[in-house]
């Protein structure tokens, strides 16, 4: 089948990823991956940027992060997965880019101050922080990227990134495209206690949890806390379960939050029917990484194929930036 075009993205190897990443970024990629020529890359060195000081986990996470992807659908036969700091061209690209992009420029990207104020008890004021965009804008261009899917917040990045292809063809030769932004359509879902799912809060559920994980997890979520007795009418719209019935039970969804409002069903029947369904529709992910758990080597061997892959694409593009800049 023909591609429609070149598509990068990549995730910080931060551990076992967890259903937001499922839902707001892998069940994307795999769509994504009969479609175009996909480039899906770990990026430990963006991992840096707020870990430098406490790096040991990273590597390890490399391995696990590459396993949850696998789990989720991503063929290695369809797609290429690699470790950005085994593609050295990265860096270059970085380096030459950050000659020839404003200061300003990365200065007003949202997420910038905003992570200031929201890691504040990290020490980020760093130029790799505040550089990140230049070297994802690298990441991107290196493989001359058509478009990037990326959620709302990094859309900003990604109009930074056709800034730059704009200024480095206007000021010397044509060699990158301006890449497009692919809106990922994220499914919110709550963490287990009402509030934004967050590794930090503890609230999270790993999209490769076991069938007794997911039961236990679900019997920690909040319900509507206005609701006593079994049979007090409820309000599903504050139910932190009823918010997975819309993701896990999509059929029912109806059904179930008419018998809540009549206090027809109670909490306890509700969250063991969500436990159900979650567990049989995740279950193939939990299986798969239990078999990919035991073949470390067939891990390193996808990463090694990558790197050869990437790298090619990579040695290319930059050779044609150096013959543009003259050097």
């Amino acid at each position: 089948m023909q591609k429609k075009g070149v598509i990068l993205s990549g995730m910080r190897p931060t551990g076992r990823l967890q259903l937001g990443n499922l839902l707001g970024a892998l069940d994307n990629w795999v769509k994504l991956q009969e479609e175009y020529q996909c480039y899906f890359s770990v990026v430990d060195w963006h991992a840096l940027t707020t870990d430098y000081e406490d790096p040991k986990r990273i590597r390890s996470n490399v391995q696990e992060m590459v396993v949850d992807w696998l789990s989720a659908g991503l063929d290695p036969e369809k797609c290429i997965i690699f470790k950005q700091s085994e593609v050295k061209e990265h860096a270059e690209l970085h380096l030459l880019l950050s000659m020839l992009t404003p200061l300003s420029w990365l200065e007003r990207c949202p997420t910038y101050k905003d992570q200031l104020i929201q890691l504040k008890e990290k020490n980020i004021a760093t130029y790799g922080f505040l550089g990140y965009p230049l070297l994802q804008a690298a990441d991107i261009l290196i493989y001359k990227a058509n478009a990037v899917p990326v959620g709302e917040d990094q859309a900003p990045h990604i109009e930074l990134t056709r800034e730059i292809a704009r200024r480095f063809n206007h000021l010397y030769q044509e060699v990158f495209p301006e890449p497009k932004t692919l809106l990922n359509v994220v499914k919110l879902l709550p963490g287990i206690d009402g509030r934004k799912m967050s590794k930090s809060y503890g609230n999270t559920i790993h999209m490769s949890a076991s069938p007794e994980e997911i039961k236990n997890k679900v019997k920690l979520m909040v319900t509507d806390p206005q609701r006593i007795r079994k049979d007090d009418p409820g309000d599903p719209e504050v139910c932190t379960v009823y918010a997975f019935h819309k993701i896990f039970n999509l059929e029912e969804i109806e059904d179930i939050g008419e018998v809540c409002r009549k206090g027809a069903i109670g909490c306890v029947q509700c969250k063991k029917m969500l436990a159900e369904k979650k567990a049989e529709q995740l279950l193939p992910i939990y299986e798969k990484r239990q078999e990919l758990l035991k073949k470390p080597e067939y891990i390193q061997e996808i990463l090694d194929q990558g790197r050869v892959k990437a790298g090619q694409k990579a040695k290319e593009t930059m050779q044609e930036v150096r013959e543009a800049m003259m050097l």
